[in-house]
């Protein structure tokens, strides 16, 4: 037949779709339960049929071009189609099996609900990457990663969206610090101080630059870092004043967090994915953990007062 007659088949579809979500042509092949080569001959056969390569093959692992990344946004939709199907001809069989890519822009709420998630279920393989809200919305878009836990994300039109829980702004210091005495601060009050922020495609910092120009308040020394985790460390090296979420890291003595005047609205932290994935049995029972965990929370604030 002519080129142009040559339609590509659902394996060759299937066999691309778990190598981008995979990021691998053995991963995929396990995945699918075949051998490695024949994987890439159905990649290669449908490369041929669509008249460019889908991915850059390097050493450490295949790479999607910008055709694979158009064709994959399509493609990984099929492949949720086709394993919902599966699922309701098993009867939904129980959650003993399977894998889950979550990313989020900071370990809290998320590790809580992953640690209750897996020891509901035990058999389950998880990938766990922290980034900023930008990057996290664009692997959730490509559908590199199955569900996003998100502060205020930011582009989620057209996908399935779930407030959480909430998170206060906080200023975190030393607890030998002048200012850790106080109730409040206002961002005035770090003006003699080193400010440390999270980075670029962060709430956090696009609030606070924000607030800063809106109340007039120029910063003498400001320190961006790639990570909560790097302005939490830092900040207990006594290098500055960390401002970050509430739920940003794990508590430590040797911090304290103290409100800021001028950021008193918490942030929403929202459980993201796309909606063609929600009764898919992993991504459902994510879902339903972090809602009863958020029940549960509130009913512990209602009992408190």
């Amino acid at each position: 037949k002519p080129l142009s007659e040559v339609k590509p088949n659902p394996y060759q579809i299937s066999a691309f779709a778990h190598t981008a979500r995979e990021g691998s042509f053995a991963k995929a092949a396990a995945r699918l339960g075949v051998t490695q080569s024949s994987v890439a001959q159905h990649i290669g056969n449908l490369e041929k049929v669509i008249g460019a390569p889908l991915f850059i093959r390097r050493r450490d692992g295949p790479e999607l071009t910008r055709t694979g990344q158009e064709l994959y946004a399509v493609t990984d939709g099929l492949v949720t189609i086709e394993q919902l199907v599966k699922e309701k001809i098993e009867n939904y069989s129980m959650l003993d099996r399977g894998h889950l890519k979550i990313v989020a822009t900071a370990p809290r709420p998320a590790l809580p609900i992953m640690h209750r998630f897996v020891a509901r279920n035990p058999g389950l393989s998880l990938e766990f990457v922290v980034s900023n809200g930008t990057d996290s919305m664009r692997m959730l878009r490509e559908r590199q990663v199955d569900v996003g836990l998100l502060a205020a994300p930011r582009g989620a039109e057209g996908l399935y969206l779930e407030t959480v829980s909430e998170s206060r702004y906080l200023a975190y210091m030393r607890r030998d610090h002048r200012l850790a005495s106080r109730d409040r601060v206002s961002l005035g009050d770090m003006t003699a101080d080193s400010v440390i922020l999270p980075g670029q495609g962060t709430q956090t910092q696009a609030v606070v630059k924000r607030r800063l120009r809106e109340h007039g308040i120029r910063l003498d020394s400001t320190v961006e870092l790639a990570s909560f985790l790097m302005v939490k460390e830092t900040v207990v090296h006594g290098l500055g004043v960390g401002i970050a979420l509430e739920d940003s890291f794990f508590p430590t003595d040797l911090l304290v967090g103290i409100p800021i005047i001028e950021l008193p609205e918490p942030c929403d932290i929202c459980l993201v994915t796309h909606t063609d994935k929600c009764e898919l049995r992993l991504v459902r029972g994510f879902i339903d953990t972090a809602l009863e965990m958020k029940a549960g929370a509130s009913e512990r604030r209602r009992q408190t007062g």
